[in-house]
């Protein structure tokens, strides 16, 4: 019989920082080396020294537990402390891009109602832009010597770490408090915070980082997602952490040397990188050796190619393990095995994770080779998108999650990836909504119609082409103009690969842009796009 909870009881207080850092050195890992980074490393002791100080310098300054504070900062150390000082102290961290432009960034600050924004120095201008118009934002932190130029309160990171003493115990959140929320466009377009709890954290690392991985406290990960990604935080925080292992940091962009480099410079045994990455890893044909620690590889993002599985394999001596994740499921909840890598799919649900197809009816699809629409239930999901009641009534339904993938359950029991319910784009394994860059490009004084189609090459990866049709034939912006005039106003990920210019748009009788057409004139003979990551 189930244990019944009295009202009156103590709810058990779990803080999902303490597990990750004070718990290691109450095991003994203190004298382990849990990060390394550009210009040095700590240990489990140093690490857990540096959260308490920045917690309570956070609590000093006055950020209060569950307000929000957003981080835009580079993969580096300030920024790894950051988010586990937040949570330290009972706030929300919110890390975000880096490749947001400022206009951008305004609407997340806005959105999450953050009351404190801590930034790296090389972001100051977009930072000043995100702050200009947010109301409940109290401070703004650059890492740099310099201050931001701010209506609110401006401390460089040196003046916040000055404000107050070390917090040495967790603020006694519980495993149903808010620790990050991570955002995301998903299926909508538009930025959704998917509120994680501290209880999701921990599951994530006894599901797929314990039973999948294998992770184990020998192990040194090297992850190519960047710490603001669902992914690239498990990866390079949770499931190193909670097993006394080592990360190692990389605040550069996926170059396949560097990285080759450093696998080889930390001997690192487990890679975590996406399908754009791992094309041009193989193609640079680098020295085998680089890579002898590699115990595995790992890929998400979007489907990972057949060949490049294999191209891997032969070149560099290591498998990877395709999966799917969200950030609504804060990691990967399908994922192949060691050694029984089904290439070309997605794997098999990991331990932990129910899954279920559906068909536009809802009924539930149970024999094989049939599509349909992939749910998921697992104790990691989001409690659900901040202030977003529509979607969230569309998204999660009762203990399930709708994907928005199509899949298909094969006859040996993997599940294989179909591709989206929607028109929504994944590129370099980020979401990016068609809608968004064609508001951008219809804001360009040249063009009456903009529509924006993902048209995938030769590895089935998408790319985004744009199709427009110029006020004046005459004096139409050349494609070069209008790609730049993207990279102005959007992250420079979301840009058109491609930019064709046309009489006009093929339409339904009722004015409906016939995307299908579109889809099929991009994918015939054209420039080779360049790859993404």
């Amino acid at each position: 019989m189930a244990d019944v909870v009295r009202a009156d009881q103590p709810v058990p207080s779990f803080n999902a920082a303490a597990y990750l850092t004070a718990a290691r050195v109450a095991a003994g890992d203190g004298e382990r080396t849990a990060v390394r980074f550009p210009g040095g490393s700590l240990t489990y002791a140093e690490l857990t020294d540096r959260v308490r100080a920045l917690a309570g310098a956070l609590r000093a300054a006055g950020v209060r537990p569950e307000q929000r504070v957003l981080l835009v900062m580079p993969d580096d150390v300030q920024l790894y402390v950051a988010i586990l000082a937040t949570m330290w102290s009972g706030a929300v961290a919110v890390p975000s891009s880096t490749m947001l432009t400022g206009r951008e960034l305004g609407v997340l600050v806005r959105d999450s109602r953050a009351t404190t924004v801590i930034g790296g120095a090389a972001f100051a201008g977009a930072l000043t832009e995100a702050a200009a118009d947010a109301p409940d934002l109290e401070r703004v932190v650059l890492t740099g010597p310099d201050r931001l130029p701010s209506a609110v309160e401006s401390l460089t990171w040196d003046e916040l770490l000055a404000t107050g003493d070390p917090m040495p115990e967790p603020h006694p959140t519980w495993e149903e408090s808010q620790a990050l929320w991570l955002y995301t466009s998903g299926t909508t377009g538009k930025p959704k915070g998917a509120m994680h709890r501290h209880a999701d954290i921990r599951s994530v690392c006894e599901t797929y980082g314990a039973r999948v991985l294998g992770i184990r406290p020998g192990d040194v990960c090297l992850s190519v997602a960047k710490l603001f990604f669902a992914y690239g935080i498990g990866n390079s925080m949770f499931f190193p952490l909670s097993v006394g292992a080592c990360a190692v940091l990389e605040p550069s962009r996926p170059d396949p040397e560097r990285y080759s480099q450093l696998a080889a410079e930390h001997a690192a045994t487990l890679l975590f990188a996406v399908p754009s990455f791992w094309g041009p890893l193989i193609a640079a044909e680098l020295p085998r050796e680089r890579f002898a620690t590699v115990r595995l590889g790992v890929s998400a993002g979007e489907a990972l190619p057949v060949r490049m599985f294999h191209g891997v394999r032969e070149r560099y001596g290591f498998e990877v393990l395709d999966g799917i994740g969200s950030t609504e499921a804060l990691h990967i909840f399908i994922s192949n095995r060691p050694g029984e890598v089904v290439p070309g799919s997605s794997g098999f649900p990991v331990p932990g994770y129910e899954i279920e197809l559906r068909r536009p009816d809802g009924s539930v699809i149970d024999e094989p080779g049939e599509q349909g629409m992939l749910y998921v239930a697992g104790d990691s999901v989001c409690t659900g998108y901040w202030c977003r009641t529509e979607v969230n009534r569309q998204v999660f339904q009762g203990r399930w999650m709708r994907t928005g993938d199509q899949y298909v359950r094969g006859d040996d029991g993997s599940w294989t990836c179909l591709g989206r319910a929607d028109d929504v784009l994944k590129v370099g394994g980020i979401w990016v909504s068609p809608a968004e860059v064609e508001a951008r490009l219809l804001e360009h004084p040249g063009l009456a119609e903009a529509v924006v189609v993902g048209v995938p090459d030769d590895d089935g990866l998408d790319k985004p082409v744009a199709f427009v049709v110029p006020r004046d034939a005459a004096a139409a912006p050349s494609a070069d103009e209008l790609v730049a005039f993207c990279r102005e106003g959007l992250a420079a990920f979301k840009r058109p690969r491609l930019v064709v210019a046309v009489d006009e748009l093929p339409k339904t009788p009722t004015g409906k842009i016939q995307r299908f057409r579109l889809r099929e004139r991009a994918a015939g003979p054209a420039a080779e796009p360049e790859p993404v990551v």
